[in-house]
């Protein structure tokens, strides 16, 4: 394997940031105590949110409500709809309290992604709460600035994923033509319409299975 191959595999192996993405960590890092009108007490699900989206953001990932729900709890209670909307309704609180970010989806059907807006905080009861030491947060800029460095070298690719999504809505779409143009038809002709209703639904479900796993 070529040194360009290996170099290729390891940056495919790290996150991939956009540039707001980047900034948003950086002023993170960078960001002193910040004041919040929630009490941040170790042993509540503030705090332990917030101490698992700084565990998620030091590695440069931004968890959603079922990446924080399965670290917490268990990839189980990630199938709980009721405790999953106990979740995002604390993570709502967090968010108008200054503690939490949400950052743009980058599909439509994406999950929402958090980000905490410092390290630092002090909260409603003036605690002084620290998420992540000098010595994490340091090593958290190095990772950074590593992974920047690399994605400039190795621009993104598109994913076989991301490929077989783009093929399969285009197929789904050639199906529903095909569909709607037999039914203008004055007979619907069944050489057409059954393998296109056919095609149309297997895509579907594929489509949305893919979806699903994104």
């Amino acid at each position: 394997m070529s040194v360009e191959s290996i170099e290729w595999e390891k940056t495919v192996s790290q996150p991939k940031l956009t540039p707001a993405e980047a900034a948003f960590l950086q002023q993170a890092f960078n960001a002193d105590y910040e004041m919040s009108n929630i009490r941040l007490r170790e042993g509540e699900y503030q705090h332990s949110l917030a101490k698992a989206i700084a565990t998620f953001e030091l590695e440069l990932h931004f968890p959603d409500v079922k990446d924080l729900t399965r670290k917490l709890f268990g990839a189980e209670k990630t199938n709980d709809v009721r405790f999953i909307r106990k979740i995002q309704t604390i993570l709502k609180k967090m968010e108008k309290s200054g503690v939490v970010i949400i950052l743009p989806k980058k599909m439509p059907w994406d999950l929402q992604r958090y980000g905490l807006s410092s390290f630092k905080f002090q909260d409603s009861d003036k605690n002084l709460i620290i998420l992540a030491t000098d010595q994490q947060i340091e090593q958290a800029r190095s990772l950074l600035r590593s992974t920047l460095n690399s994605q400039e070298a190795f621009p993104t690719r598109p994913s076989i994923a991301a490929i077989m999504i783009l093929v399969l809505a285009l197929a789904v779409g050639a199906s529903y033509v095909a569909i709607l143009w037999s039914l203008t038809e004055p007979v619907i002709n069944p050489a057409v319409f059954v393998p296109a209703f056919s095609i149309a639904m297997l895509c579907s479900l594929l489509l949305g299975r893919a979806l699903s796993q994104r």
